[in-house]
């Protein structure tokens, strides 16, 4: 056997098409949900962060911190294999977007952190003094200014929100990588296994393309 057989094979790939795609509409489904839960609970922090009390900013840190540390195949297998023991049972679907949300979510809520606290402190005082209320003062004046400012490291955290999900196959998931895996074992051959990191290369690659243009527009605008 040589190399094109043995990794480029058309005819493995072709017969194995079919069952990539439907992993590649379950990594969708996983990623965007959890992208979406993970950037209201990100948001959702980032502000309680500035206006909860300080017992609660204190929690509210310790929680960002372990989530940002715990390496998420370990907390996909708590999720998973050890909550059913305190009586907590979660499908394969709600235990990955489980997992990855709650570590987006901290991820985010540094990001939108870091873009709050770069607007100005002037432009907080100057809507005291027009009588806003500290919700109005951040709807309308301050994260208009700060989305614009995290917009890039938010797409960058979607990317690897969706590379990510191919950790959902430890939870027997049939996300894209899982697929490809068993395609590989009835072929007998890892063209399958090409296959799937072709299709996240044609899924990501216009993101992280995105992201490029982005950082250089808003960098432009700053100058």
């Amino acid at each position: 056997m040589n190399l094109i057989n043995t990794f480029f094979n058309v005819g493995v790939l072709l017969d194995s098409l079919p069952q990539l795609l439907w992993g590649l509409v379950v990594t969708l489904q996983i990623g965007l949900t959890s992208i979406v839960c993970g950037l209201a609970g990100g948001l959702f922090l980032a502000i309680a962060r500035l206006y909860a009390p300080a017992f609660f900013q204190i929690l509210l840190r310790i929680y960002v911190d372990i989530f940002r540390s715990i390496p998420l195949l370990v907390l996909l297998i708590i999720v998973y294999y050890a909550l059913p023991f305190v009586g907590i049972r979660l499908s394969p679907f709600l235990s990955a977007v489980t997992a990855l949300s709650l570590v987006s979510a901290a991820y985010t809520a540094e990001i939108f952190r870091a873009g709050i606290e770069a607007i100005p402190r002037g432009q907080f005082e100057a809507s005291a003094a027009l009588g806003l209320s500290n919700r109005h003062t951040m709807i309308d004046v301050i994260l208009p200014q700060a989305i614009r400012i995290v917009i890039p490291p938010l797409t960058n955290n979607c990317i690897n929100v969706l590379k990510d999900t191919a950790l959902a196959s430890v939870v027997a998931m049939p996300d894209l990588l899982k697929q490809a895996t068993q395609a590989q074992a009835l072929s007998a051959n890892p063209t399958p296994l090409i296959g799937a990191a072709i299709i996240y290369i044609i899924l990501l690659w216009p993101m992280v393309t995105v992201v490029a243009k982005l950082e250089r527009h808003f960098s432009r605008g700053d100058r």
